[in-house]
């Protein structure tokens, strides 16, 4: 298990959390998320045998969310 925060693009609202949980919620391989509202920051622990970082990168962009990087 690994884990990752990404900040992204400011989120405007707290459905914008929760459309993000949900999409991180169905991800094969993700074991925790938190998205942190107020800071625009998204913590996962996933299984990298799984899925990788830029998956779920890629599925929070796709959701509309630009992510400016990660830690």
């Amino acid at each position: 298990m690994i884990t990752k925060t990404y900040q992204l693009d400011t989120l405007t609202c707290p459905s914008c959390t929760m459309k993000i949980e949900g999409a991180l919620k169905r991800t094969k391989g993700v074991k925790e998320y938190e998205v942190l509202y107020n800071s625009s920051r998204t913590r996962v622990t996933f299984d990298e045998t799984v899925v990788e970082s830029e998956d779920i990168q890629n599925i929070i962009e796709r959701l509309g969310f630009k992510v400016l990087g990660e830690k």
